[in-house]
């Protein structure tokens, strides 16, 4: 009886482990077989570039977390809604200009360009990281060609359809697009409101102002119209609709961290009532650069308004660029604790880069916590090499999956680094020796760890584990007879 009763006890000991292991998805022998033949396969063409490729092209890719929606168009794409909008282009800044347009000043319309092969060329590597010289300043330029092409950059419902079907080419179904919702709302309003240490009385400045409603107007129309515009060039609801139509598209709103507190703080607010009230808009992100100097000084008051706005909207995610920084660009005491405060101070659940994090105080301790916390880091390959140098070993990616953190490759600026999606997987494999199994971990993660609502989310795993299974076996049947 005794050794009855040990086995029994030792029979719920067991099946009570089992249960409380997490639930993996089912899949049968079959697919397990292809997902093997597949990583076979793929072990066997890594070091074959053009292969590689191919392979990585038709490899569903989830989502991309980690993208600005302006960053992401090609250059060509800007000269030529400039030359319809009948834009001018200044040569001595390399710039596309609004106003009166005149070729003896410098300033020919930007239709003149596609007539000087030159000149055209001149203009796309200005507006982009096109024909770089790496040995130069990719910071500043990367920065500067926002303003470059900034006046050509309001066509939303253009860039939308842009973008959208190029993540369909690529195997990519849903995006997360930074974009500014209601700029110059808050701009205006904060422009009538002093700074105020006591962020509550701020909070109710804003607000008293008729922000809220301002805001959701404005971003109402602007998306509404966009999306119509979307649909309408992509043919979406028609027998030729083009597969853009089929991506998925929230929007995270943007946060110029280099401007005046009251206007931070008004951005913040705005972000986190859109995020309450607008669907489609699920998140906040701080942009510009992190090493401005309005940055660096107010970094630390930026993380404390997070944390005020946080305890008021506690349901809406946080995702933050931080540690997009490395040495000798700022001072040691910058790389100290940007990512931590990023996740403690400003809850952030996602980082955005995380290149310095072996720079920071015990970093150790910080990969075990965000391993723990789940904090998922936004993985941009092309734009850390581009901008701070930082690339193979020097890249922290295979750092934070030796130590458990969830990892996702996202874009970034695709159109300003002369990107794509199967590009920045390309550079994962290629630069960081990654093999299949890893590649589909961080495409999963893509979707698991997005701010999709939950039918959202679990509708986009679905399709998914489909589309990764299709390929899969789609894979396995083209292998040869070992």
């Amino acid at each position: 009886m005794r050794r009855l009763s040990l086995v029994a006890l030792v029979l719920v000991v067991t099946i009570a482990g089992v249960s409380a292991q997490p639930q993996r998805a089912r899949h049968s022998p079959r697919d397990e077989s292809a997902e093997a033949a597949t990583a076979k396969r793929f072990a066997a063409i890594r070091s074959e570039p053009l292969p590689l490729r191919a392979f990585l092209r038709e490899m569903p890719k989830g989502g991309d977390l980690h993208n600005h929606l302006s960053g992401s168009i090609y250059a060509e794409s800007y000269l030529l809604w400039a030359a319809d909008d009948k834009l001018c282009f200044v040569i001595a800044t390399m710039t596309i200009a609004a106003g009166t347009c005149d070729a003896t000043a410098g300033n020919p319309p930007v239709r003149a360009l596609f007539e000087n092969t030159a000149l055209y060329n001149d203009a796309i590597d200005a507006l982009s990281m096109r024909h770089w010289n790496p040995l130069l300043n990719g910071h500043d330029h990367f920065f500067a060609a926002f303003a470059k092409f900034g006046p050509a950059s309001g066509k939303t419902g253009e860039m939308l359809a842009d973008v959208t079907s190029r993540a369909a080419a690529d195997h990519v179904s849903y995006l997360e697009l930074m974009l500014t919702p209601a700029g110059a709302t808050v701009f205006r309003l904060a422009g009538g409101i002093s700074f105020d240490s006591d962020l509550a009385q701020l909070r109710e400045k804003f607000l008293a102002t008729g922000l809220r409603d301002a805001v959701l107007g404005e971003t109402k129309t602007r998306l509404d119209t966009a999306e119509a515009r979307q649909r309408e060039l992509l043919r979406c609801g028609t027998p030729r609709a083009d597969a853009g139509c089929t991506v998925t598209v929230r929007y995270i709103a943007q946060v110029a961290r280099a401007g005046v507190p009251q206007a931070v703080f008004g951005q913040m607010l705005a972000g986190f009532e859109l995020a309450t009230r607008d669907p489609r808009v699920v998140s906040l992100n701080l942009v510009q650069p992190e090493d401005d100097p309005t940055a660096l000084r107010d970094f630390r008051l930026q993380m404390s308004m997070l944390d005020f706005l946080h305890r008021h909207y506690p349901n809406v995610p946080i995702t933050l660029h931080a540690g997009e920084l490395t040495e000798g660009l700022v001072p040691p005491p910058a790389l100290s604790d940007h990512i931590r405060q990023s996740v403690v101070t400003g809850h952030a659940s996602r980082i955005g880069h995380g290149v310095s994090v072996m720079s920071e105080d015990n970093p150790f301790a910080l990969l075990r916590d965000m391993a723990a916390k789940r904090i998922l880091v936004e993985i941009t390959l092309s734009s850390n090499d581009q901008i701070l140098g930082v690339k193979g070993q020097r890249h922290p990616l295979r750092t934070y999956l030796r130590h458990g953190v969830p990892v996702a490759i996202a874009t970034d600026d695709m159109g300003v680094s002369r990107s794509s999606h199967t590009q920045e997987f390309v550079k994962a494999v290629e630069e960081h020796g990654l093999d299949y199994r890893t590649l589909k971990g961080m495409v999963r993660n893509s979707i698991e760890y997005s701010f999709a609502d939950p039918a959202t989310k679990a509708r986009l795993k679905a399709n998914l584990e489909a589309a990764l299974a299709a390929f899969e076996r789609r894979q396995a049947a083209g292998m040869p007879e070992s």
